[in-house]
Formats: C-alpha cells, structure tokens, sequence
C-alpha cells in the first residue's frame, strides 16, 4: 500500500514542528514514531511504511480544538481508552483532512499539555 504523497508531506512537516520544540525527542515504542517531552508521549506519529493508514494521535485539552479535530473526516477518540484523556486519532489520507499548519497547532496543545511548565516558558520565549 503506498501513501498519498500529499499525506506524507503533511505527516513529514507535522513530525519536523513535533521534533522542533524544546526538548522533544522521537522513539519508536510498538515500533511507531512517537514524540516525547519529559519521557511523555505528546504526540502519537504512527508508522510511514504504508502497513498502516498515515494519521496522528494528539491531546487536546481546549474544547474548541477537541470538537474541530474530531470532526475531521475518519477522526475518532484514540484507543485502548486514550480517547476518554482528550486524545484524538486524525487521519491524514481521507479527503478533506486538515492542513499541515492546523495539524501543527494542535501538536503544540499538545505539548503545552504535556511538558513540565519550564518548557512551555521556553515555548513561549520568556
């Protein structure tokens, strides 16, 4: 199965911001591409290799955030009891699936939500 070029393009820029913030680091637990602040999951990459539908899971605490992401198009509460915390899996290959830059805002909520609040300072560059 190979993905859609324009679902890798979003998925790359989405994993290049996840990786740009202040001490964020990728590994790969079950063998996908997560990212992680403070040895904590903010953003769920999944895998690129086509065995698997391109999507990202994120944690959005912001009501407004929540309700817009699981309208996309193939969005769900995440598994194994994820969705009942505020995480969210976005598919990134249906028809209408959201652009890179709002990806990327919410992969930053994300984040706020989960790093320790001396790097939300660094974050925001006080």
């Amino acid at each position: 199965m190979t993905v859609p070029r324009n679902a890798l393009k979003k998925w790359e820029k989405v994993r290049a911001f996840a990786l740009g913030l202040p001490d964020a680091v990728e590994e790969f637990p079950w063998g996908e591409s997560v990212a992680k602040v403070n040895k904590k999951v903010f953003v769920f990459l999944g895998v690129q290799d086509g065995s698997y539908p391109l999507g990202v899971t994120v944690k959005l605490k912001d009501e407004t955030a929540h309700a817009h992401a699981l309208a996309c198009p193939g969005a769900e509460p995440a598994g194994y009891g994820l969705g009942k915390a505020g995480w969210v899996s976005i598919p990134l290959e249906r028809q209408g699936a959201p652009a890179a830059e709002v990806l990327c805002d919410w992969v930053e909520e994300s984040y706020r939500v989960i790093a320790p609040k001396r790097l939300i300072v660094v974050l925001d560059g006080h």
